[in-house]
């Protein structure tokens, strides 16, 4: 597939890769799939060439890596002036000085806990529960995620993302809590490493009556490349902070 512009003229994307593991091969693999050139990789094997003139000759760079060097990649496509489109998770502690910097230099960033389109639209699910359950304090809440022993951070950030929605919405919540019994202000949170799981979310409420469960499982990388690289697309010839639901909101507007 190649991307239209509005004036009806193919753009075909020349895409930079930071970060060549799993993500970064199913990314290349869909971005080649879809009639785009990947004009550079940057892992930890040549990390020299990220420079302003090996970055400039990308349309877009998309950035999954370890939550130690995102900041840092992000930063260099930023002041290379070319829009950077970040999947890596647990460096968000360092979105307002990312954000502060997209500002400063009139970019682009595009960022998410997840690219998959299903755990976006899982997002709006779970703010939606959260919102009707907010009243009802005879619940408990717990967030459960399971991933590959591979991954790093924990709970990973689709959970985090969660977690934050639940706490929007419902005011009596205070934080999460890893203890299997956490206080009643609290979400529980489990977090299961094992095997090749790719991504299984689920977000249960508890009474003494029932159980209610929303739950979405992944079954391969593909479905987050293909978002990431729909975001890519989307970014190209824009400014600004973006995130999945500025795709999913365009995507409806369509």
């Amino acid at each position: 597939m190649l991307l239209f512009l509005s004036n009806g003229e193919i753009q075909v994307m020349k895409i930079g890769l930071i970060g060549y593991g799993h993500m970064g091969r199913e990314v290349e693999s869909v971005a080649l799939l879809r009639g785009h050139t990947v004009e550079f990789v940057i892992d930890e094997n040549n990390q020299q060439d990220l420079t302003g003139a090996v970055l400039g000759g990308a349309d877009v760079v998309v950035e999954f890596t370890r939550p130690d060097a995102a900041f840092g990649n992000i930063k260099a496509c930023l002041e290379a002036g070319v829009p950077v489109v970040s999947g890596t998770t647990g460096w968000l502690e360092k979105l307002d000085e990312a954000k502060g910097l997209c500002v400063k230099k009139g970019g682009g960033l595009f960022y998410a806990s997840n690219f998959s389109i299903g755990v976006n639209l899982f997002f709006e699910l779970n703010a939606r529960l959260a919102n009707l359950m907010s009243p009802y304090t005879g619940y408990s809440i717990r967030i459960e995620e399971i991933h590959h022993n591979r991954k790093k951070d924990a709970p990973s950030g689709t959970a985090l993302m969660l977690t934050e929605q639940i706490l929007l919405e419902n005011k009596q919540l205070k934080g999460w809590s890893p203890d299997l019994v956490p206080s009643k202000d609290q979400i529980g949170m489990t977090c299961i490493r094992e095997g090749n799981v790719t991504g299984t979310h689920s977000v249960m409420y508890l009474s003494d009556q029932d159980k209610i469960t929303i739950r979405h499982e992944a079954f391969s990388r593909e479905s987050f490349a293909t978002g990431a690289v729909s975001a890519a697309e989307f970014m190209v010839g824009r400014k600004g902070i973006y995130t999945m639901k500025d795709l999913i909101n365009k995507k409806l507007q369509e």
